[in-house]
């Protein structure tokens, strides 16, 4: 949160609580007292304003911690995502990488993937190297081919896809919300079928 609003909000607080103790203090205050009443009014003022104090210091630590816990979306990630036909990678091409998406898409004869870049073994980032045609986890080690499947490293199975649909204009739509991500558990390889076709 900005220091300056935290700021102004803490002053404005503190206006409202000095308000509210001094109203309680005019409320308190009473005509033909003896003295024993006085020092009596006295003590229960200052009891009111150490409490009323403590309340508004702990309901700004209450607010500050709401407003910290709050999650924050950043990115498109976790919504539906469109790409273009112009980006859908030809067969057998380089995959194309959407960086709001945290994807993917690679195409082959069966049709296309958007694959999670997240590394299956720990969840480090997987860039694709162009050089050996493969994704490679700088992390441990863990490499895949272009179409997901694992073939060496400490990973035990295929990277994850998000699912696809086709618009007949080319486009698709890719589904990056966590909840939705396709896993493989215990299968290593491709198969057809994890493509989704495309025209």
């Amino acid at each position: 949160m900005n220091p300056l609003i935290r700021t102004i909000a803490g002053l404005g607080t503190g206006w409202a609580a000095s308000r509210s103790i001094t109203m309680l203090s005019r409320l308190q205050a009473g005509h033909g007292e003896t003295a024993a009443t006085k020092v009596a009014s006295r003590r229960t003022f200052t009891r009111n304003a150490a409490l009323g104090a403590s309340a508004v210091v702990l309901a700004q630590f209450g607010a500050m911690f709401g407003i910290l816990m709050w999650p924050n979306k950043t990115g498109a990630f976790g919504g539906d995502i469109t790409v273009g036909p112009g980006s859908i990678p030809e067969v057998g091409g380089d995959p194309f990488r959407d960086q709001a998406g945290k994807f993917y898409v690679v195409r082959n004869e069966d049709g296309i993937q958007a694959l999670y870049w997240k590394c299956v073994h720990l969840g480090c980032t997987v860039p694709y190297n162009g050089g050996s045609g493969h994704f490679q986890c700088p992390c441990h080690g863990s490499i895949f081919t272009k179409d997901g499947s694992r073939i060496g490293g400490p990973a035990t199975r295929r990277l994850d896809r998000m699912p696809i649909s086709v618009a007949e204009d080319g486009s698709i739509t890719v589904s990056t919300n966590p909840t939705t991500i396709e896993k493989s558990p215990g299968r290593t390889e491709y198969v057809p079928t994890d493509a989704t076709p495309y025209p």
